[in-house]
């Protein structure tokens, strides 16, 4: 190592990854811990601080040019000491002048004085909050104004924030590109309208309420019908859009969204209350880039005689037609009884065809209770198809996995609760030369022994999962 010049072994501590190496390496010698010192950017730091104050200065004189910095107390109990405070971020931003990308995550004892010290943070671009119980509206706002670099800002269960001034600030500097509020129930989609004229330069934006679906939608207060002129917002550079969990109509808040997305390239609208084969007809007719979709159903009540879910074959017929650059598609259905097929939307063969349609290379059908081994037959055809995840689909069985065995390009296979598949299917797949992973979790009639050999690499769990798991949600009570 003493014969190494320091510009090679300035590349060779870049080029490792993990940080408890790097630490390592660093206590080899004086020369390296210095260089260590130097090229050290980012740091993960949260329940091994302590003192934390103390610790974290001791971390930012180390380290003079972190540029990224993540504190994290997830899983954080009062044994482990004192969590970093309002004192430990003004550390933070008198420390660290590059300062650009910062996540606070499970930090409760930090508030609205302490994020006002990110004011001094002049530089910083990216701003992640998860769960900051005493942070609210006006601790946000100082964010705001103090930060005019911000690009990227993520707010995710902050219950105490609820008023949104922060937001209509951030909307009229124009410099967010992407955006993501979740699980705050202080905000709804129309106060997500007061951002404005920021939608223009947003490239990513995700909103999403867990909630009890069955709870009553809130009502926008300004809403007049027949006068659409508040939501006439530009949005067209907008390339990745999720909308999970939210009651939508027409002309009503975030709905105005699907209309106006026109540059999109990934799309996922999970458990969306309102949407009808019109509104994603009238998106899909625009977005001719969408190369991933995610959708997820649950069967609603249809001109109260029967229950299904609210998108039928219209919809994939118009994403076949309009977006032929689709490679990545998940289709989940739930609470779909498997005594009524009928409650899915989609018929088999209009799966089938959109796969034989589109170059889809990634393909999750998850509680797909109309789709058999005979739909199994047509995926079989694709020749793009390389990963396919099957959930809960009931009536998959062995035929239906000797069929999917001589898909030309199949790599992946993942079968999760599929209660039909038994040893004799898994045995068909020795034929699906291609075949290099194979993921079984939660098929009770598929043995440990009967995979092993099945693919090049094999994840076998005879656990079954929850219901959430399975599915994508996170329900909660209403509050009263």
């Amino acid at each position: 190592m003493d014969n190494l010049s320091e510009p090679l072994l300035v590349e060779i501590i870049k080029r490792i990854a993990k940080t408890s190496d790097r630490n390592s390496l660093s206590l080899v010698s004086k020369q390296l811990y210095t260089i260590d010192a130097e090229q050290r950017d980012a740091i993960h730091v949260g329940c091994g601080l302590h003192p934390a104050t103390e610790a974290l200065a001791s971390l930012c004189s180390r380290f003079p040019n972190l540029w990224k910095v993540v504190i994290d107390y997830s899983g954080w109990i009062s044994i482990h000491g004192k969590q970093l405070d309002n004192q430990g971020l003004l550390v933070l931003s008198s420390h660290c002048s590059s300062l650009t990308d910062l996540t606070l995550n499970f930090c409760s004892y930090i508030d609205d004085s302490g994020i006002g010290y990110l004011a001094y943070c002049k530089k910083l671009r990216s701003f992640r909050l998860n769960f900051a119980p005493a942070i609210s509206s006006r601790g946000l706002l100082s964010v705001a104004v103090g930060c005019k670099s911000l690009c990227t800002f993520h707010l995710v269960d902050c219950m105490k924030v609820g008023s949104v001034e922060w937001l209509e600030y951030l909307g009229r500097a124009g410099s967010l590109e992407e955006l993501v509020v979740k699980d705050c129930k202080g905000i709804s989609q129309y106060d997500l309208l007061k951002f404005g004229r920021g939608f223009m330069k947003l490239q990513r934006f995700e909103y999403e309420i867990n909630r009890n679906y069955w709870s009553s939608a809130a009502r926008d207060p300004a809403y007049v019908a027949h006068y659409p002129y508040r939501y006439d917002i530009c949005c067209e550079n907008m390339k990745e859009l999720k909308l999970a969990h939210i009651v939508t109509k027409p002309e009503i808040g975030l709905h105005f969204l699907l209309g106006k997305c026109r540059a999109l390239e990934k799309l996922w609208l999970e458990y969306v209350i309102g949407l009808t084969d019109n509104d994603v007809i009238a998106l899909f007719q625009n977005c001719g880039n969408l190369r991933s979709l995610s959708l997820r159903l649950i069967p609603l009540l249809c001109h109260a005689i029967y229950f299904r879910t609210a998108l039928t074959d219209d919809s994939l017929k118009a994403l076949a037609l309009y977006c032929p650059m689709l490679q990545v598609l998940e289709l989940t259905f739930t609470f779909c009884s498997e005594d009524y097929p009928s409650e899915v939307g989609f018929s088999q063969e209009g799966i089938v065809n959109l796969v034989q349609s589109c170059p889809i290379r990634v393909l999750m059908l998850n509680g797909a209770s109309n789709f058999d081994d005979e739909g199994m037959k047509g995926l079989s055809s694709s020749r793009s198809l390389e990963t396919l995840e099957l959930v809960d689909c009931m009536f998959i069985g062995d035929l239906g996995m000797r069929s999917i065995a001589h898909t030309p390009n199949l790599r992946n296979l993942t079968l999760r609760k599929c209660v039909c598949v038994t040893d004799n299917g898994v045995s068909e797949l020795v034929h699906a030369q291609n075949l290099e992973s194979l993921t079984i979790i939660g098929c009770h009639r598929i043995s440990l022994k009967a995979v092993q050999g099945a693919a090049r690499s094999v994840y076998y769990s005879a656990e079954s999962e929850k219901h959430e798991s399975l599915k994508g949600m996170k329900m909660t009570r209403s509050s009263k």
